[in-house]
């Protein structure tokens, strides 16, 4: 099971985070994905951390967005800074490995004045 908090409403230039709390796996051998889906629109990838805390990210958030994990916790962060209108979005976590993967059921993110 995977469960995503943290979500809400936000003033242009201002920061959330994000978490993604994991149960019922061996979260630390997972790889996860951080994910963001517009409304009608496919989801796309934001950026990932592997288990050897790795991460990776997309353009559009590089220097923003930064991605971090506690496995003692079995949790993933998202920290998003200096967030835009175009960052709205509904925000969803993906654990995996190999064929193996779990979804959390995203969290809204509104960027607005």
């Amino acid at each position: 099971l995977l469960v995503e908090s943290g979500g809400g409403t936000v003033q242009p230039g201002g920061s959330l985070r994000l978490t993604c709390t994991a149960s019922g796996f061996p979260f630390s051998l997972y790889t996860v994905n951080w994910y963001r889906q517009y409304p009608g629109k496919e989801r796309e990838l934001v950026g990932r951390i592997n288990s050897a805390g790795d991460t990776s990210y997309v353009d559009a958030v590089k220097g923003r967005f930064v991605i971090s994990r506690d496995n003692a916790k079995n949790t993933t962060y998202l920290q998003m800074d200096n967030l835009k209108s175009e960052d709205t979005a509904v925000y969803i976590c993906d654990a995996a490995y190999g064929i193996f993967s779990l979804w959390g059921q995203g969290t809204q993110v509104t960027v607005s004045s």
